[in-house]
């Protein structure tokens, strides 16, 4: 199927509460889905929680709940972000639900009596944080790369995934695909990485209990990374017609710290499994703290995004993440920053937009617009298709910016044109490009602030349906708007 669009966040680890690295994530693959309706695609966005393994269980014992009961718990907590930050997922996939485990099994097997698991004995250094091993040149100081931990030496029986057998057709999808990973930067650190020896992939385990069950020997349960990848197939109804409609992947959308485990290993065990790899994993930076650090759990340096949209208008925070941080990069939060620009490049330039043009609206029309000709220099400061280029190159920060600089040139329209001063034709032509415009903004701007896109559609008596519809011959004379009342209240710090 052509006009699709499938695209999937990583699940979360729900050991402790949500943090602004999962909403910010969760942002940019709404504001890409939401992207996708608009250009009339047919659109799946999967999101959801990654429930089983060593650190949830030990999480769960500190709680004093059981495993179960803690995910289920932790898991409306994620539930509860998605709510508050308007995020438009088609499906959440817990991966302690029945059908998830019927298919991890079903692969698992299948990858079996392919000859590509067998059964072995493992040793090797363990991050219960991020539920990898590393070998000892992986390690920093002897501690996990990633949070900084020691990890443990840890011996056991294990069944092994033959990741080595697939490393040839991995580095032939790379250099085939120009967006197989996205930024390039991201896809030459892992061609890099796999001009080293590939080992083959422990894939179980027994010295604990809470995970799948390995379908040819129970006494295993599957390792994190086997079990939790497969929720991007899973959470599409593989194998009936939902997955043959929505697979391949078009984007993965993850953060930098797992793309190994969402090329190398992915890949390796689709091909295995004789299922079309995903067309790109699309790679994200970290927001850290202003002091340059990494914000995660582990380091308590944390930011709440539940608080936070409780705090602020969900508008401005979602607009202040994809215009302050280049997509792609790692960016800084700062209240202040985000009070900023909520109050200069929304309530100023967005707000007083709005209100300025149906208030005269209003005041010259009685509220009804007047039939007029579009000013074709106003509308030319709109570059549509570079809007749209940059969406398609994942340019999310520009496009936002190409949109915003359209907003500066229709408040310097008015203040140009002095409509107060006119009347007659010459009036109703201004008024009716700025309320045009005002369409073309409400559209644009849905992807990145949905719910101020919608009031000004209210007060334009729209619907935001298609990108089409952006300047279309379809005009809006003879409909009666009405005052949204103010978008962005301003800020006092």
């Amino acid at each position: 199927m052509q006009n699709k669009f499938y695209i999937t966040t990583a699940i979360d680890y729900p050991s402790s509460n949500p943090h602004l690295g999962h909403a910010y994530e969760k942002l940019c693959a709404d504001v890409l889905a939401r992207w996708n309706r608009l250009l009339g695609k047919q659109v799946f966005f999967l999101t959801g929680t990654d429930e089983h393994g060593l650190k949830i269980m030990r999480a769960a014992q500190k709680a004093g709940l059981t495993p179960q009961a803690f995910v289920d718990r932790q898991s409306e907590k994620f539930k509860e972000l998605c709510s508050l930050w308007n995020i438009s997922y088609d499906r959440f996939i817990r991966t302690t639900e029945k059908q998830h485990i019927k298919v991890a099994q079903q692969i698992f097997k299948k990858i079996y009596e392919k000859g590509d698991i067998y059964l072995g004995t493992y040793t090797g250094k363990y991050c219960a944080d991020c539920e990898t091993f590393y070998t000892e040149k992986d390690l920093i100081d002897g501690k996990c790369p990633v949070h900084g931990k020691e990890c443990e030496l840890v011996s056991e029986e294990s069944y092994f995934f033959r990741l080595s057998k697939y490393k040839e057709k991995v580095i032939e999808y790379i250099e085939k695909n120009d967006l197989s990973i996205w930024p390039a930067g991201k896809k030459e650190e892992i061609k890099n990485r796999l001009k080293q020896d590939l080992l083959d992939l422990s894939v179980s385990r027994t010295s604990f209990d809470w995970g799948i069950p390995v379908p040819i020997n129970p006494k295993h349960v599957q390792y994190v990374w086997i079990d939790a990848l497969i929720n991007y197939i899973s959470g599409v109804d593989y194998p009936n017609e939902q997955f043959k409609k929505f697979w391949p992947a078009d984007v993965h959308l993850i953060g930098k710290d797992i793309v190994w485990h969402h090329t190398v290993i992915w890949w390796s065990i689709l091909m295995a499994a004789n299922i079309e790899l995903p067309k790109t994993v699309l790679v994200h930076g970290f927001i850290q703290t202003e002091s340059g650090e990494k914000m995660s759990k582990s380091k308590g340096n944390v930011i709440d995004p539940i608080e936070l949209a409780k705090n602020y208008n969900i508008d401005s925070i979602r607009y202040y993440l994809i215009r302050e941080i280049p997509f792609g990069e790692d960016g800084y939060f700062s209240e202040e920053k985000l009070i900023e620009r909520h109050n200069t490049e929304l309530a100023n330039d967005l707000g007083n937009l709005v209100n300025r043009t149906l208030a005269m609206t209003e005041r010259y029309f009685s509220g009804v617009v007047p039939a007029g000709s579009l000013d074709v220099e106003l509308k030319e400061k709109l570059n549509l298709e570079k809007v749209k280029q940059h969406m398609q190159k994942f340019e999310l920060h520009l496009a936002l910016a190409e949109i915003m600089s359209f907003v500066k040139a229709c408040n310097q329209y008015i203040n140009e044109k002095e409509p107060w001063k006119k009347q007659g034709k010459e009036l109703s032509d201004i008024i009716y490009t700025l309320v045009e415009a005002l369409r073309a903004i409400a559209i644009l701007l849905h992807a990145f602030m949905p719910a101020s896109s919608e009031k000004i559609a209210n007060a334009l008596s729209i619907e935001v349906k298609s990108i089409e519809d952006v300047f279309s011959e379809k005009g809006l004379a003879g409909k009666k708007v009405t005052k949204p009342g103010i978008l962005f209240q301003k800020i006092n710090r």
